[in-house]
């Protein structure tokens, strides 16, 4: 089980702040199952405005989080990171989005994702996110490679 610090998980990924939500992987078996960490900040962008004076990180930033730790799981089974540039990572699809808790500031948002199967390039997972071990959100998500471009 594979470990990655920032600096491995920005070989893999191509987006960059404010909208990279994975600081670091702490386990992964390529092709299966990954586990990763996003330290929620109240220097985040979205907090101006979502809400003042009662900062919640926003849904679909916690989906993006989901849908970038699925693109490191892919990518990792992929024998080496440079075989992932002009490569992206779409969302294609969101099933069954629940959100049970909200996620504040000075959390640490555990990600779970679970690649189910895959098929033609697209891949369906299973995401758990949690909070001190308590879920906080879950979904079941599809994703997509595609060159840069297409």
């Amino acid at each position: 089980m594979a470990e990655m610090d920032i600096q491995q998980v920005l070989k893999y990924l191509p987006q960059r702040y404010p909208m990279l939500m994975i600081d670091r992987v702490t386990q992964c078996e390529p092709g299966k199952r990954i586990l990763a960490l996003k330290n929620v900040s109240a220097n985040e962008p979205c907090f101006q405005g979502h809400f003042p004076g009662r900062p919640i990180l926003p849904g679909v930033l916690i989906l993006e989080a989901m849908a970038q730790a699925a693109g490191l799981l892919v990518f990792s089974a992929e024998t080496s990171a440079g075989q992932t540039e002009g490569s992206v990572y779409y969302y294609v699809g969101i099933d069954n989005a629940r959100f049970k808790k909200p996620v504040v500031p000075g959390d640490q948002l555990e990600l779970e994702v679970i690649l189910e199967r895959s098929l033609r390039g697209i891949g369906k997972f299973s995401c758990v996110a949690r909070v001190a071990g308590k879920v906080v959100a879950e979904a079941s998500i599809l994703c997509s490679v595609r060159p840069v471009g297409a």
